[in-house]
Formats: structure tokens, sequence, C-alpha cells
């Protein structure tokens, strides 16, 4: 490793990634012992935002598995490098997420009833075996990238990951479309619009690792391959936005909805600012800017379009799941219901610092992992640029 990244970096890091934990786990506590009434939450907005970032890093961690696939699976001789990169972020990033998910719902030790006793008719029970299984394969994965005489199954184990990440995020979207309860979110689209979400912030989040790796270890990235996987995350971009926007309209073409689209795009207090500003202007057409415009593009600019994108999918799942919660929900159909309890009423929500700190610390134990397997094992992108010039195969 080059000076520019010596020991005393490395354990900087480290320290810094574990006090992040360490106060994670600490607002985890104080919430577990004081209940939540000290967060912002309520009896209506029952997923703050910790589900917030638990979510965003859960999705992200399938659609960063999306590097190692195309060069295992489809053969691109760029991308193979990259593979085991993209299964450590997707273990570390797993990880972090099902920590804050878990420390965030409350009596995280009765997990243990969950593994226990199945009850197949519960998404939420489908995504313990989705989680666990996603773990398992991506291990498996790596395995088959490291051990010479594994090598020959890393196409069939990219498979595998490929086909279970899929499956893995259409249940994540189904928690969701399946809730009948919230008007705001039973849709069938849901599930291939996370798919493709996680395509672009899984990519959005290599791409800003990748980049602090190349400038921590003094080496510069190919521009060829620069540009390549910049057009890349700009494709999907663009499908993302397509399906969200398709998302909406859905909404907005059965009318009892349409209260809820109007809440969501125009009058929804900061809803409407963080979905046209945060996800459409600053995590979309920035980036796409940044991306494909002849003067703007180059690797600075791809690594500010990556971490506009990262920006934006918070943006856009703060609206999402704070908002979907906060719109009032309809009891009667047709009718107008009103209580002292505050039914028929938008519910206000503000998160609070232990939310803040909780979030962060599941990012801080994705960073140790991150960092811990970069520095133990060789994750770093090995470019053999000489034998991609000549079309050559390399090994995953």
């Amino acid at each position: 490793m080059s000076p520019r990244f010596g020991p005393a970096h490395y354990y900087g890091l480290l320290a810094l990634g574990g006090a992040l934990v360490l106060i994670g786990l600490g607002s985890a506590h104080f919430m577990e012992v004081h209940g939540h009434i000290v967060t912002g939450m309520n009896n209506q907005v029952v997923w703050g935002l910790p589900h917030v970032f638990a979510i965003f890093m859960i999705v992200a961690a399938s659609g960063v598995l999306n590097v190692a696939s195309i060069g295992s699976v489809f053969g691109q001789t760029i991308y193979k490098p990259r593979a085991p990169l993209s299964g450590l972020l997707c273990l570390a990033m797993l990880a972090g997420g099902l920590m804050v998910l878990m420390l965030d719902l409350g009596r995280p030790e009765r997990v243990i009833v969950a593994a226990t006793h199945y009850n197949p008719t519960s998404v939420f029970a489908w995504n313990v075996l989705l989680y666990s299984g996603m773990f398992a394969i991506v291990a498996l994965y790596l395995w088959t990238m490291f051990e010479r005489s594994m090598n020959r199954h890393a196409k069939s184990a990219g498979l595998l990951a490929l086909a279970w990440r899929f499956v893995l995020t259409t249940g994540t979207g189904s928690i969701f479309g399946f809730l009948v309860a919230r008007q705001a979110y039973a849709s069938a689209v849901l599930a291939p619009l996370f798919i493709v979400l996680s395509f672009a912030w899984g990519l959005a989040v290599f791409l800003v690792v990748q980049s602090a790796m190349y400038a921590w270890n003094a080496q510069v990235l190919d521009a060829a391959v620069q540009r390549r996987m910049a057009r890349l995350l700009g494709v999907f971009v663009v499908a993302a936005f397509y399906l969200v926007v398709v998302y909406h309209l859905t909404n907005l073409y059965f009318e009892r909805q349409a209260a809820f689209e109007a809440f969501i795009l125009l009058d929804g207090d900061i809803f409407p600012l963080l979905l046209w500003g945060g996800y459409a202007l600053a995590g979309t057409a920035l980036p796409l800017l940044l991306l494909f415009h002849p003067r703007l593009a180059g690797p600075r600019a791809t690594q500010a379009a990556a971490l506009l994108v990262v920006l934006g999918a918070f943006a856009w799942l703060y609206v999402f799941i704070i908002g979907g919660q906060a719109f009032p929900l309809e009891i009667f159909p047709g009718y107008t219901a009103s209580s002292s309890f505050g039914d028929g009423a938008v519910a206000h929500y503000a998160p609070r610092w232990p939310e803040w700190l909780l979030g962060l610390g599941g990012v801080g134990l994705a960073f140790v992992l991150t960092t811990v397997g970069v520095r133990v094992l060789d994750f770093m992108p090995q470019d053999d640029f000489a034998a991609l010039k000549a079309g050559a195969k390399v090994s995953p």
C-alpha cells in the first residue's frame, strides 16, 4: 500500500468507523430504555429516519452486486477485477442496514422468535430467509473468486447471486406493496421499482468507494473504464426515474389516490420539496448533466454525480417512507373521519438525534467492514489494461 494510505490512516479510519458504530449502539440503547417517545415517531409514523437509512443500505447492497454480475455472469472484462469489492460492499451494507433495522424496531432479541417460529404468510418472515440466504450466497461467490481451484464455479455462483438478489429486492419492495393498510404503498409497481432503484443506488455507492480507494492508493482509474461505468450509472438513473414516474402516474389514474398524490407532489409540507428538489433535480437531473454533458463529463464529475444519486436516494426514500405514513389513513372511504386522536389529520414528524445517530451507526458498521476487508484481503481492483486493450479475458 502506498505512503498516501499507511497504517496511521487505516487505524484512524477504523477508529472513526468504530466510534460511529458505538454511538449508534448507544443511541439504540437510549431508545430501548426510554422508549420511542424520545424519537420523532408517533402512532401514525412508526417507521422513521432509521428505516430510511436501513432500506437504502439493504437496497443498495443488492444493487452493488450488479458490478460483479456484469463481470462474472455477462463476461464484461472491465468489471471482473471489481467483482470482489462488489461482493464485500454487498455484505457490509447488508449488515449495516440490518443492524439499523433490527435496533429500530425495538426488542431486537426477539429476532430469535422470528427465526424459530416461521410464518410463511408474512412478507417480513420471507425476508428473514432472503437476507440470511444473501449472506451465504455472496460468501460462496467471493470464495469462487479468491480460490483458484473454485474459479471455474464463479459464473454459476454469480448466476445464483443474480437471481437471489432479484428475489431479495422484490421482497423488500413487496413489504410496502403488500401493506394494504397504507394506501400510499399498495402497488404492484413497487417490486420492479425497487429492483431498478437498487441498480442506480448500488452502482453509485460502488463508484464512490472505488474512487476513494484509488485516491488513497495514489492510483488513477483508466479513462475508458471510468467512461463506461459513468454511462452505465446514467442509464440506471434514467431507468429508475422512469419507474418512479410510472409509480406516480399509476396512483394518479385511481381517483382514490388523487389526494395522496397532491399531498406528495404539491402541498405536503417538506415532501414536495424533497421529491422535486432532492430527488428529481439533485438526484436525477444534475447527475445526468454531469455524466453526459461533453464539457462536464470526467472523473470528478462522475464522483459528484454518484454522490448526488446517493443524496437523491435518501430524499426519495424519506418522501416514500415518511410521507406515505404521514398522509392520513382512509378508514372509511368516501367519508371524512376525525376525532381527538387525530383521525384524518396529517401526521407531523421531525427526526430527532437518536434516529440520526442510529442510522449513522449502520453506515459506520458498513464502513468498518469494508475498511477491514480491503486491508486484510485483496479487494482492490487490479486492472490489466494491456490485456483489456488486447481484448483478452481475465479471470474473475
